[in-house]
């Protein structure tokens, strides 16, 4: 797998994310799509399925805080990770997304999955095993 950063949590700070689902109509950027998921940054299968992922969960996505701190860089949500490469070469964005994506698939709210992501569960994801997550 390419090189991962991995960052620890910050206190009490909870990183960027909304309170609630986009405004109906709310531009965003897309997340990347599957015919640009290539090269280093996509060398690992879990790497290329945390994009498929995330692009089936885009609002959930965009109401979770990132813990790699990438909100210094102007992100505003764990949605934002995965709108560039970034959310690839980062093992935090990537275990995140799946535990959103495992917990959506679960029923439980994206406020629930927030509390779940602050409280650090989503370090129980394995990302050698991640991209068999469907």
């Amino acid at each position: 797998m390419a090189a991962l950063a991995l960052f620890a949590q910050q206190g009490d700070h909870v990183p960027a994310h909304h309170e609630s689902a986009p405004a109906k109509g709310e531009k965003m950027a897309p997340i990347l799509p599957r015919e640009v998921l290539f090269g280093p940054s996509f060398s690992n299968p879990a790497q290329v399925h945390a994009y498929e992922l995330a692009a089936k969960i885009p609002n959930v996505l965009y109401q979770q805080p990132c813990y790699c701190m990438c909100e210094r860089e102007g992100h505003t949500s764990l949605r934002t990770c995965f709108e560039t490469t970034h959310g690839a070469r980062c093992s935090t964005c990537m275990k995140e997304l799946y535990y959103t994506y495992v917990m959506t698939k679960k029923g439980k709210t994206p406020a629930q999955i927030r509390a779940g992501i602050v409280k650090g569960e989503w370090e129980q994801i394995d990302l050698q095993t991640a991209a068999s997550i469907n």
